[in-house]
């Protein structure tokens, strides 16, 4: 296992321990997107940091300013019905990926909010960071 397969389970293992919380994320939300390999059809399970809007959440496919998206973000293109973690509870979710003003005002009050994510989109060589909006499943 990679290391960052091991350090996304220990992260998972918090999460699960603590009702949803990782102390190395303080206040941050955070989800577990429980996703479907486009590839491989395999059951994968990926921490994320969140952001609540209203009855859907957000999540950002930053991969830490990497050049290229996460894995996880292909895997939503092919398979948007998903299951996510949040706090104690399970829930289905719909992700789909928001465009245009929209993108750009969640985004933008990311950015302000925590501005890590300012960094990271610094360091993407170009690449435009997808807002996921997950909404919940009817």
């Amino acid at each position: 296992m990679s290391e960052f397969n091991d350090w996304n389970r220990q992260v998972i293992e918090e999460f699960r321990a603590n009702g949803g919380k990782v102390a190395q994320f303080g206040d941050a939300d955070m989800v577990v997107l429980h996703h479907i390999g486009a590839k491989t059809g395999t059951e994968r399970e990926t921490p994320l940091v969140a952001r609540v809007d209203g009855e859907n959440l957000l999540i950002f496919a930053s991969y830490a300013g990497r050049p290229e998206h996460p894995a996880w973000y292909r895997n939503l293109l092919a398979n948007p019905r998903v299951r996510i973690e949040i706090g104690t509870e399970t829930r289905e979710v719909v992700a789909r990926v928001a465009e245009g003003e929209e993108r750009e005002r969640l985004w933008s009050r990311q950015k302000a909010e925590v501005p890590q994510f300012a960094e990271y989109e610094k360091t993407t060589e170009g690449r435009e960071i997808p807002v996921i909006v997950l909404e919940p499943a009817s």
